[in-house]
């Protein structure tokens, strides 16, 4: 059965901020409370201040940038905020822009797939208390914690692309998608975690997709709701690469860094539309493009109205969201 969770919008610059998201997982039948990286508040202490102020919901941080921490680091801060909540922790981890690579490591990874890989299995040795010495091409890790009862902390990837999936399939127990079509994750990133975990002898990752949404309203202006959700993305060309393979009629590029890409904006917005690559309309409507999710082999669907949240305010974001859990049946 697919689980519906609840990303927070926007980057919370009090802590207070985030309650009335924790508040949503604590008295509905959402599953877990998201947030994505930021580099202007750190994302397990939000957690843990929700927890402070009784709200003590399983976390899912997807995805922190692993340039950022050492993995012995990642496991410490992962098993803290697990202990500090009382809650299972899904501790998502991804490598990065090459910009962000470049920034932070002096260069970027020859192979992302490779630091990937050894990264993951070096923060799931620390949680275990392996005694292991690694020492890889990217992480050279030698035994400094041990393991601790507590609640379930698990590791999850950042996917966008079949080879990262494939890598999920092999060490990951989630692979984490962001804007990807239930096409494309039907078609490339399910059927390669699956297949890449059946060679390696092991169960298949859950399959995490990170969903832009915004239920259909007189005021509203889809394409700029989509905008506001996806407009750096758009000027990536990853995924750029991504949402074509996805089936999403995106205008030819321009070079990397020049500003949006494509003729017009709006069109960008419109295809992302009509490729439900941004989920947006009536009730009945959204519930049959969530039914695409389900059938391409997804787990857990996580609602991002940033969109919402962008344009009117993290209020109207909070409505949006019961609304559309209410209409999952998971209010009760």
């Amino acid at each position: 059965m697919t689980a519906y969770s609840v990303l927070v919008p926007f980057v919370p610059s009090r802590p207070e901020q985030i309650l009335p998201f924790a508040g949503l997982v604590h008295w509905t039948g959402a599953h877990r409370l998201w947030q994505g990286q930021s580099l202007a508040t750190e994302s397990h202490q939000g957690f843990a201040h929700a927890a402070g102020a009784g709200f003590r919901v399983p976390a899912g941080l997807g995805v922190t940038l692993m340039p950022l921490r050492h993995p012995t680091e990642a496991a410490l801060q992962a098993r803290s905020l697990s202990l500090m909540t009382g809650e299972s922790v899904l501790a998502g981890y991804g490598p990065g822009a090459p910009s962000v690579q470049q920034a932070l490591l002096g260069a970027p990874y020859r192979s992302p797939l490779t630091a990937a890989r050894e990264y993951l299995t070096a923060v799931r040795s620390a949680l275990t208390g392996s005694p292991d010495v690694l020492d890889g091409e990217y992480v050279h890790q030698e035994a400094l914690l041990r393991a601790m009862p507590g609640p379930k902390v698990e590791l999850g990837l950042g996917v966008l692309r079949p080879g990262m999936a494939r890598v999920a399939g092999e060490v990951a127990d989630a692979a984490i998608t962001w804007l990807t079509p239930a096409r494309y994750l039907r078609d490339h990133i399910v059927p390669a975690v699956r297949e890449s975990a059946q060679k390696a002898g092991r169960p298949a990752p859950r399959v995490v997709a990170m969903v832009p949404v915004a239920l259909a309203a007189p005021d509203r202006d889809p394409v700029q709701l989509a905008l506001a959700s996806n407009r750096n993305h758009l000027r990536a060309q990853h995924y750029r690469d991504m949402l074509r393979r996805g089936g999403v009629d995106l205008p030819d590029d321009v070079p990397e860094g020049t500003g949006p890409p494509g003729a017009d904006e709006a069109v960008q917005g419109k295809a992302l539309i009509a490729g439900d690559a941004f989920l947006y309309g009536e009730p009945d409507e959204l519930l049959a493009k969530f039914d695409a999710f389900r059938e391409a082999g997804v787990d857990e669907i996580v609602l991002n109205v940033t969109g919402v949240a962008h344009l009117f305010g993290p209020q109207t974001a909070t409505q949006e969201l019961r609304k559309l859990l209410a209409l999952l049946d998971l209010v009760v």
